[in-house]
């Protein structure tokens, strides 16, 4: 057996999480490759919304299991409010959630890191989510990191030794009094580990790749979008994970021969949160009209997205990296009102137009866009992809044609129901 991938194709907030909730059905196993809480996958079903901020999206499914790669980094905190909000609407996860003895800790001193380096700043600050992931993959590169495995024995030992040099940065080299705020979040961290302890830790790559051996299937989850990659995203407005098909390799331990299918997951326009370049970016009432249809609130961090048009030369490019084998559209609804769309096939600055998506985004770069009539009509109540408006499957295949990939799934609505196949 092979695993299968989905990702995000754009700036993150595509909607993986619905996704991979819709297609656990058809899994044995769901494992998140990468990132940290600073991701909010959103679940609506039968009157519950949740959002998982480290737990794979499969959980609410019966009888299957979930596992946390080791490519993930993980603030007990976080995890254990997740494990409670789940808990107080009778989700039970003991039995189903594994977690990765080899992925990183985020400490409390990693928050109080990132929020004195992203202050210190100023206007050039990257928008971070002050959730401690980048210096918490620092410390991982830097091989200076505590990681799950490391809480079975000698722990406090260990978290001592790691925070003295972070305590040591804060005031010598941020000059920020640290004392009280972290005695503060030390005392409900340690709680969180003690969380941690009661799940099954496990070497997850060789249960994955065990489990494959046996014929389970297995759909790798990933976090933000690949247009926030470390390496391909538009840096250094990125994450600090690998986001592509790549990354799942790295984070769950798989052989690239063992990669099937890969699903990538983009929204019917484009968003981005915080910082960074957006060629399509509207900054006009079109923009707001599309922020408050779609709901454009961080699902983590309730900051207001940025929204624009649907970028085919980033699209593009992030299919080219992950090897995308079939795309997903969302949010196809939040469309609904508009007589025209717009989508960029070209980039144009100093006079020269361009598909290839360039080393850096200036800010004379102009998208160039073709017109393509909207729907005008309601999605939302649809359930057959049969019965969409003629103008959408326009739009759908137009999308199909530029990229040569085919779209296997739209999405009406947020609630697990309007999620159609094709």
């Amino acid at each position: 057996m092979k695993a299968d991938v989905l990702l995000g194709l754009q700036w993150g907030d595509e909607g993986k999480g619905k996704v991979v909730d819709v297609l656990t059905p058809e899994y044995d196993i769901i494992a998140r490759f990468q990132g940290g809480p600073n991701a909010g996958h959103t679940l609506e079903f039968s009157n519950i919304k949740q959002v998982l901020h480290t737990i794979p999206s499969g959980i609410f499914r019966k009888n299957k299991i979930n596992v946390i790669g080791n490519g993930v980094v993980i603030d007990p905190i976080i995890f254990k409010k997740e494990i409670e909000s789940l808990r107080e609407k009778g989700f039970d996860l003991s039995g189903n959630l594994y977690i990765s003895k080899k992925a990183h800790l985020i400490l409390p001193t990693h928050l109080l890191l990132d929020k004195a380096s992203e202050e210190s700043k100023g206007k050039t600050k990257i928008g971070s989510t002050l959730k401690g992931i980048g210096p918490a993959y620092r410390d991982k590169t830097g091989r200076e990191g505590l990681r799950v495995g490391d809480i079975l024995t000698g722990f406090v030992e260990k978290y001592r030794c790691r925070t003295e040099n972070h305590k040591n940065l804060l005031s010598s080299y941020y000059h920020r009094e640290y004392r009280e705020a972290l005695e503060i979040h030390e005392k409900e961290w340690f709680e969180g580990i003690d969380v941690l302890k009661s799940f099954r830790l496990i070497d997850s790559e060789v249960f994955i790749n065990q489990m494959l051996d046996e014929g389970k299937t297995v759909l790798a989850e990933g976090a933000q979008g690949t247009l926030l990659d470390i390496d391909f995203g538009s840096y250094p407005f990125v994450t600090s994970s690998n986001t592509i098909c790549a990354g799942a390799c790295t984070g769950l331990g798989l052989p690239p021969g063992k990669i099937g299918k890969v699903l990538g997951v983009f929204k019917a326009y484009c968003t981005r949160v915080g910082s960074g370049p957006f060629p399509t970016e509207l900054k006009d009432e079109t923009g707001d009209l599309i922020r408050d249809a779609g709901r454009e609130f961080g699902s983590t961090t309730g900051r207001p997205r940025r929204c624009g048009w649907l970028d085919l030369v980033a699209l593009k490019f992030s299919i080219m990296l992950n090897g995308v084998t079939e795309l997903i559209m969302m949010k196809a609804d939040v469309l609904d009102r508009f007589e025209t769309l717009k989508v960029c096939v070209a980039y144009e600055t100093g006079g020269v137009v361009s598909e290839t998506f360039p080393f850096e985004i200036e800010d004379d770069l102009k998208p160039v866009y073709v017109d393509l009539p909207g729907w005008h009509t309601s999605l939302t109540d649809i359930r057959n992809s049969g019965d969409f408006p003629g103008n959408l499957k326009k739009y759908i295949r137009f999308i199909e044609e530029e990229t040569g990939i085919p779209v296997t799934i739209a999405s009406v609505g947020p609630n697990r129901n309007q999620t159609i196949i094709l």
